[in-house]
């Protein structure tokens, strides 16, 4: 299911899209979760990182599209923004923002057909790359999952270690492993979640990571961490496998 924002003071506006998704989904066998709010400021408040395709009207009282979008592209980088606009002028500013295109008022069905084929394509891509979502410090990120090298709890926080950087959360390890279950992850103890495909070695109680992270492998769980590990490894097409003990 794509989930698509309608962002439009305007009701009519409002039921012209919504009616232009149902015949999408109907011709193509889509299926759409729409939220919709009455402006900009409506959008930014309730925003939380959980839409894939943004509608957005330009001009709303308040807080404008150009606005709002600038303010949901600093918390979330990867949602496909469409501007709605009665002014081609207005397009140009959409770039600030990395928006995926603009639709000229009153929207045409084909336009928006066309347009809504591209956005759909887009969001599929990133689905097709595995991908985990964090709201850290104020900001909603996505990241590959493949890029996780372990989780780390720390009383009642996470912080999600990447190839890239680290990711601080407030959250529980055993929520996030639910949330990575089936994709290689194992608990090496109590602290560490652990991404199997970037374990190099395993030694007497430990574990050595991509990037030199070496991190305790409990007495207790070692023998079924060990087993996930062959697990892993046999399901490994063409990867490396760790070195030996």
């Amino acid at each position: 299911m794509i989930r698509v924002g309608i962002a439009e003071d305007d009701a009519g506006s409002v039921e012209l899209l919504r009616g232009h998704l149902d015949r999408y989904a109907d011709e193509h066998g889509e299926s759409f979760h729409v939220t919709t709010w009455s402006d900009g400021a409506a959008l930014v408040d309730a925003y939380r990182g959980d839409v894939d395709v943004l509608l957005l009207d330009v001009e709303m009282p308040g807080l404008d599209g150009f606005a709002a979008a600038g303010r949901i592209r600093a918390v979330d980088r990867d949602v496909v923004i469409v501007f709605i606009t009665n002014m081609a002028q207005h397009a140009i500013r959409g770039y600030e923002v990395e928006a995926l295109s603009y639709l000229l008022k009153p929207v045409p069905y084909f336009a928006f057909s066309q347009q809504l084929r591209r956005s759909v394509g887009r969001v599929r891509a990133r689905a097709a790359v595995e991908q985990l979502t964090l709201t850290t410090q104020g900001e909603v990120v996505r990241v590959d999952v493949a890029q996780v090298v372990y989780v780390e709890s720390i009383k009642h926080r996470l912080v999600v270690h990447t190839l890239d950087g680290r990711y601080p959360l407030v959250g529980a390890l055993k929520t996030m492993e639910a949330e990575l279950a089936g994709k290689g992850f194992f608990r090496s103890n109590s602290c560490y979640l652990v991404n199997m495909r970037h374990v190099q070695a395993v030694r007497q109680s430990t574990c050595v990571l991509t990037g030199g992270h070496e991190l305790v492998v409990s007495r207790p769980r070692k023998k079924a961490f060990l087993a996930a590990l062959t697990d892993h490894l046999g399901g490994r097409v063409g990867g490396e496998r760790p070195a030996p003990a």
